[in-house]
């Protein structure tokens, strides 16, 4: 399994804000409403962002070393998924929501009413959280490079670029 490659979730970003841009664009000749998400998604965000939080410092606990139970291999790794997942849909949140209001810089000093701003502001705010914890859950989940023990040999060295351990 590969990490985070924050390259990606830039690019990802990037894409996103120039289709919802464009997307504007065409709602807007055409009188629609502004492809915004309702503010109450914001809880949804807030709620798999605190599961993968919770999850990320469980599998941190005991690979810190407080190994009470054992830690179930697919739990773990659900974890560093939902991680990478978090961190990706806060990408898409954050681009989506950037273009957007790229979009509408030119609109606002028109504008009587700046809700539909503020609340792509705080869009924007919970796809950087979204994207800092998924980072953040995934470095959790990295094992730490074994210690041998005496007379043991080493592992030999893995080629591939990317490859990382995780628990």
């Amino acid at each position: 399994m590969r990490t985070i490659r924050p390259a990606w979730l830039v690019g990802v970003a990037i894409v996103l804000a120039a289709v919802s841009w464009v997307g504007t664009e065409l709602t807007s000749r055409a009188s629609l409403a502004l492809p915004v998400l309702p503010l109450s998604s914001l809880i949804t965000m807030g709620l798999i962002s605190v599961v993968c939080l919770i999850l990320g410092l469980k599998v941190r606990r005991w690979r810190d070393g407080k190994r009470e139970k054992a830690l179930d291999p697919l739990l773990a790794a659900r974890t560093v998924i939902l991680a990478q997942a978090c961190a990706y849909a806060g990408a898409v949140l954050f681009g989506w929501h950037a273009g957007i209001l790229i979009n509408q810089l030119p609109t606002i000093a028109m504008r009587s009413d700046l809700s539909i701003i503020w609340v792509m502001v705080a869009h924007l705010a919970g796809g950087l959280v979204m994207v800092a914890i998924g980072v953040m859950v995934e470095r959790f989940c990295k094992v730490p490079p074994e210690d041998n023990e005496p007379g043991t040999t080493t592992r030999p060295k893995r080629e591939a670029q990317g490859e990382e351990g995780f628990a």
